[in-house]
């Protein structure tokens, strides 16, 4: 039996990952913040008999974010995919606001770095090994398509952190090559759920698990926009006033 591992799993697409992987005869494990969302996706995610494990942690909390990866693998087995997508919550925002890119100060980066970047670096780097003895796995890692292929800059301390981890997933993904690792990042130019086909839960998430099977991009770009937007790099209706 193999294991995915949701670092960030919500109700809305991490609920959708873990089913559609459950479907395919993974087990899952949960890693969030909020025991109670975690408990409400996982009663989702198990209706067909899949075990799934629920694993509170922060990952700004290494420390804890580590003790849950290895309390999924004590339960569930070695983890076989591991899929990574942090969201700023409101106490977040609170915390570290957004900040656009002409104001752009060195604590608002810090605080979304350590969600961000470091928060991934520090899960990839539990499962990693694991994965290279093995010589076999899978690293999904999402963000907003502003860490890259779009520009958004009212929002831009969150941007310069998930280009970082972009950056450094594509060059994983170059030096994984011929260790039977594979390494994606997903960057996701839609409000989930409230737009077009593409934007829905369920649609991303049978995108993750082509991801996972074919093993053939380093990124994908999973997007309701018109083309031209891509090209220019510049999405109008992620812009504000």
């Amino acid at each position: 039996m193999s294991t995915i591992a949701i670092v960030g799993a919500g109700p809305q697409l991490g609920r959708a990952i873990g089913r559609r992987f459950a479907a395919e005869g993974f087990d899952v494990a949960l890693i969030a913040r909020t025991r109670e969302t975690l408990e409400s996706v996982a009663r989702d995610v198990a209706e067909n008999g899949t075990r799934v494990g629920v694993f509170p942690a922060d990952v700004t909390d290494r420390p804890a974010l580590y003790a849950a990866l290895a309390a999924a693998e004590d339960r569930l087995g070695p983890i076989d995919v591991l899929e990574y997508s942090p969201a700023s919550t409101p106490a977040d925002l609170v915390r570290a606001p957004i900040v656009r890119a002409a104001e752009l100060t060195v604590d608002a980066v810090l605080a979304q770095l350590d969600l961000y970047l470091l928060g991934g670096v520090a899960a990839v780097r539990h499962v990693l090994p694991g994965m290279l003895r093995r010589g076999a796995g899978t690293v999904l890692v999402t963000s907003g398509a502003g860490s890259g292929p779009l520009i958004v800059p009212h929002v831009a301390n969150i941007q310069v952190a998930t280009a970082g981890l972009r950056n450094w997933i594509l060059n994983l993904h170059a030096d994984l090559a011929g260790t039977g690792v594979h390494a994606v990042h997903v960057a996701i130019a839609a409000y989930i759920g409230e737009g077009g086909p593409a934007s829905q839960p369920d649609a991303i998430a049978d995108a993750y698990w082509r991801l996972h099977s074919e093993r053939a991009e380093a990124e994908v770009v999973i997007h309701d926009l018109p083309e031209e937007y891509l090209e220019r790099g510049l999405a109008e209706k992620f812009r504000t006033e």
